[in-house]
């Protein structure tokens, strides 16, 4: 059973803020995006097209492209991110209780969750690691 203060918890209150977490909008090339995940020491980066999420790719699912397509790896590095991007990624709102997110990311078995507006603009990630860490100070 939850206690009060984790009760009270939303996904505004332990969200990376923009600028924490990479993203790219949909023309950059995919090597960007890998050096913003080495860079920021996120496994995640968001594909906006201007401020709206329009997909997300992970350091897994380059690795999964990698081994699918029999192409060399530097075409892939000079390809726009969007088109290696999952579109249509699970997201979450601001307001969206901590537990209720947490238990998204157990389902999904994911780590990270792009956090939304009602109009779909990226405004934040949610990342396992800081959910943790504020849960079991509690």
């Amino acid at each position: 059973m939850l206690n009060k203060d984790k009760d009270l918890l939303t996904v505004k209150d332990l969200m990376l803020k923009l600028g924490k977490f990479p993203c790219l909008h949909t023309k950059e090339i995919l090597k960007e995006a890998l050096d913003q995940m080495t860079i920021l020491k996120i496994g995640i980066c968001c594909v906006v097209d201007g401020k709206k999420l329009v997909g997300i790719i992970t350091d897994g699912d380059f690795r999964r492209r990698i081994l699918d397509q029999q192409k060399p790896m530097s075409s892939f590095l000079v390809d726009d991110v969007i088109i290696h991007s999952i579109k249509n990624p699970i997201t979450v709102n601001a307001n969206e209780k901590i537990f209720n997110a947490v238990k998204i990311m157990e389902k999904k078995l994911i780590w990270d969750l792009p956090v939304v507006d009602n109009n779909k603009n990226l405004i934040g990630l949610l990342h396992l690691h800081p959910v943790v860490k504020k849960l079991l100070s509690i």
